[in-house]
């Protein structure tokens, strides 16, 4: 690290202990292997400090540990948050402050905030290519699961209207509390129904139960073996391999990133994005004395060079690939190229139309 760089600091607001901790460190990962990255790097003014609080799992605590990095230490801009509810916990902090999260984990659209940088994918870049993959290939009729809050509402609901516009039906839907590991219902429906797939939008703990109990399913029955029944997903990544085993043989998955064939050698695509966050901020702030206090419109208005972030949205431009769990690695199925992050999926539907700015909440 040089003598004569300025120090930034730079928030880290992720859990890890609950049940998204794999999520977390993933994130917290990329990010770190970035800011050392860029303290070594001669290229750049400034070395990035990172200033972590923890909120444990505990949603109710990322609000105040957001406040408290605003107020308390000199970071404006913080990296973090894993799920939609923690990320919707922040933005009001955000915007009282003025500070900016830098989100790397995919989420359902339908929102673009001037203190948020969305670096993962939303369903424009996830749901709807997986999806006008899977009905040809596996059939229309589908059964929806999801955690119980806005993830799996939104997730399921687009959904819901690709498979009926499609001339297919939904057999059947049903969401989880948080956390929540009684799938038993769940099961029970699927085994009744008998789907040509699963869209899994269950996060966390529950997920890892669902999926466990689908593979001990598929073993009694070929009829929901991956192969007749695929589950698929879009947000498993290889982070949450290690906690699902054996039950994640022949799960599909879309992202932006999969170890196997993609650059970098990141473990997963949370990594990658979390990585891309931190690089993408030292870029907009290098050479630009005092620019971290700027907010974020006018950081991306006056920035130099190649622009990664839509100055409409602050969304990026992502590749899609879908992949295939197979002996125990994600194995690409599809891959298309990079397609810009469309939130209100705006331009599918009036491509002259730039979406306004705001929040759901």
């Amino acid at each position: 690290m040089g003598k004569d760089k300025r120090p930034i600091e730079v928030g880290l607001l992720y859990s890890r202990s609950g049940g998204y901790s794999l999520f977390s460190e993933a994130c917290r990962s990329g990010a770190l292997a970035a800011m050392a990255r860029i303290n070594a790097d001669p290229a750049y003014d400034m070395c990035l400090l990172p200033i972590e609080r923890d909120p444990g799992g505990d949603v109710d605590l990322y609000g105040p540990l957001c406040e408290d990095l605003l107020r308390n230490t000199r970071a404006r801009h913080i990296v973090g948050c894993v799920t939609s509810w923690s990320r919707k916990e922040v933005i009001p902090v955000l915007e009282k402050h003025g500070g900016t999260l830098w989100y790397a984990l995919p989420y359902e659209g339908f929102e673009a905030s001037d203190h948020v940088v969305y670096t993962h994918a939303c369903p424009n870049q996830h749901l709807l290519p997986l999806l006008d993959w899977a009905l040809p290939a596996h059939g229309a009729r589908a059964y929806l699961t999801g955690s119980n809050y806005i993830w799996g509402w939104e997730m399921n609901r687009l959904a819901r209207e690709r498979i009926t516009a499609a001339g297919g039906e939904v057999l059947g839907e049903r969401c989880l509390p948080l956390g929540s590991r009684e799938v038993g219902r769940i099961l029970e429906e699927v085994r009744a129904t008998r789907p040509a797939f699963i869209l899994n939008n269950l996060v966390g703990p529950s997920s890892y139960e669902f999926l466990a109990r689908m593979h001990r399913l598929a073993s009694e029955d070929a009829d929901f073996s991956p192969a007749r029944c695929p589950i698929l997903s879009c947000n498993l990544t290889e982070a949450e391999l290690p906690a699902l085993g054996a039950a994640a043989e022949g799960l599909v998955s879309a992202g932006p990133y999969f170890r196997t064939g993609g650059a970098g050698g990141f473990g997963s695509s949370l990594e990658a994005a979390a990585h891309a966050a931190v690089l993408e901020l030292a870029r907009l702030l290098n050479g630009r004395p005092d620019a971290e206090t700027a907010s974020l419109p006018a950081l991306l208005e006056n920035a130099q060079g190649p622009a990664m972030i839509d100055r409409a949205t602050h969304h990026t431009s992502l590749p899609v690939v879908i992949a295939r769990v197979q002996d125990g690695i994600f194995r690409t199925v599809k891959a298309l190229p990079a397609v810009p992050g469309d939130p209100y999926l705006a331009r599918a539907r009036t491509p002259a139309a730039a979406p306004i700015l705001r929040v759901v909440s």
